[in-house]
């Protein structure tokens, strides 16, 4: 929503007067090779390619570890680093492209999601560098690469797959005397142990919850149990929350939030997400991405993951999508440029150290199935998981559309949060989603 919200606030024309302001008070300064001295001391034949992302400070110093192995590897090309806070980001990166400047602008960027730049021109198709070089894109998660799609056309390289498992606290369930999750567990077992592992005092106040997850990843039941959100994500003609898998995935979800089994998004969000509710044991179990195993192990945490318990009938769904490294269409390197992407997106580049990292399930099947994941040393003990969940993505969750950031924004996620609060009931709930997509949907030409 960051970026649908700047967008309807400030134009690209209206930009281009505040871009070379925007670089003084704004810009990153650039992170400098560690054993070089600096970019002034650097060949003059080298080319310097600008590399930019969001990221922490640790997030970022892993990046940088990064562009010092390409380095290594390629003498005659500098990378060098522009990093911006998430909040900042895309902001920035906008009024960089404002400006019309090629010099200004990143030549490699990290960005989500590609449909929206892709549509606005600002980025290079893809295909005939791969066409060219002969790069693999068959290595991908399946559906993953669709992420990094427009029109049938690629735009961008996801750097890993976002899906989700299930998280668990050992002790706590050692100490309740549970079963561990495996890939058996159906939701009828996800409830019956929740029930088990939920504290809740005589006065109502719940001390532990069995589960927390973050209120955007509910399309996960939807999608286990058959559902979409959409009958076409790509080119809908109507929206399909409201049929009856859809219906009774997110009846099942309210319904694990009736029963304190499920710690209400909004009480996570406000005791620091998460990753803190699951530390500090506040909940047994969580739902998330691999992005959250590096914090578990430094913080020396007893837990272990497993795949998502899904219907008795349904189906595993994890979802295919994830930020992408894509190149600008203004780049004035664009063979340095593909040579840097292409060897991000590699087994024995970018990928490995980024894998190494514990930061990623990294997209490329061959980087994620190699020992650099599934044999690090590290917790998780069953990795295994994150692989069962990737050979199973699916398209479902996002519209690989430019107006999707508009329908979820404006109508699915508002839909949602009044149905987790009880403000409507789970059926007339989603029908009244439908009938707002249906309409914007007809009202915007869809399907085109």
């Amino acid at each position: 929503m960051k970026i649908r919200q700047w967008q309807n606030r400030f134009s690209f024309k209206a930009l281009i007067v505040l871009a070379f302001a925007a670089l003084l008070v704004s810009a990153c300064a650039p992170i400098a090779p560690a054993d070089d001295g600096g970019m002034a001391a650097m060949d003059d034949e080298k080319v310097t390619i600008t590399w930019a992302m969001w990221g922490s400070p640790s997030e970022v110093a892993t990046h940088q570890s990064v562009a010092d192995a390409f380095m290594e590897e390629n003498s005659d090309i500098a990378i060098e680093i522009l990093a911006e806070p998430w909040g900042d980001y895309f902001t920035k990166i906008q009024t960089l492209w404002a400006s019309g400047d090629s010099s200004v602008v990143p030549d490699v960027l990290f960005l989500s999601p590609i449909v929206n730049y892709a549509s606005q021109g600002v980025l290079e198709n893809l295909d005939p560098w791969i066409e060219a070089s002969g790069y693999n894109t068959d290595d991908y998660w399946p559906s993953l690469l669709q992420y990094g799609m427009y029109e049938g056309s690629v735009y961008g390289f996801p750097r890993d797959i976002g899906l989700e498992v299930l998280y668990y606290n050992i002790d706590i369930f050692d100490e309740v005397g549970v079963p561990y999750p495996d890939e058996t567990w159906t939701w009828d077992d996800l409830a019956a142990v929740s029930e088990l592992l939920t504290d809740v005092e005589e006065s109502g106040r719940v001390n532990r919850y069995a589960l927390g997850m973050e209120g955007g990843k509910w399309m996960i039941w939807v999608m286990q149990n058959r559902g979409t959100a959409l009958d076409d994500m790509r080119n809908p003609s109507r929206c399909a929350l409201a049929d009856e898998g859809a219906v009774e995935a997110v009846q099942f979800f309210k319904d694990m939030l009736d029963n304190n089994y499920f710690m209400p998004p909004a009480n996570m969000s406000q005791a620091g997400g998460d990753a803190a509710v699951f530390q500090s044991g506040q909940v047994a179990m969580i739902i998330q991405n691999a992005s959250r195993v590096s914090a578990f192990n430094a913080a020396g945490m007893n837990y272990d993951v497993s795949v998502i318990p899904i219907p008795a009938d349904g189906q595993r769904a994890s979802a295919a999508g994830g930020a992408a490294w894509v190149m600008s269409a203004l780049s004035d390197n664009k063979d340095e440029a593909w040579t840097f992407l292409s060897w991000l997106q590699s087994t024995d580049g970018g990928q490995r150290i980024y894998t190494a990292s514990g930061e990623i399930l990294p997209a490329l099947q061959s980087t994620a199935k190699s020992d650099a994941f599934l044999n690090s040393g590290q917790p998780p003990a069953n990795r295994q998981a994150f692989i069962t969940e990737g050979e199973n993505a699916r398209m479902g969750r996002i519209g690989y559309f430019v107006e999707w950031s508009e329908i979820n924004g404006s109508f699915i996620s508002p839909g949602r949060d009044q149905i987790l609060i009880g403000e409507v009931s789970v059926p007339d709930g989603l029908a009244a989603i439908c009938e707002q997509v249906d309409a914007f949907l007809a009202d915007n030409g869809f399907p085109k």
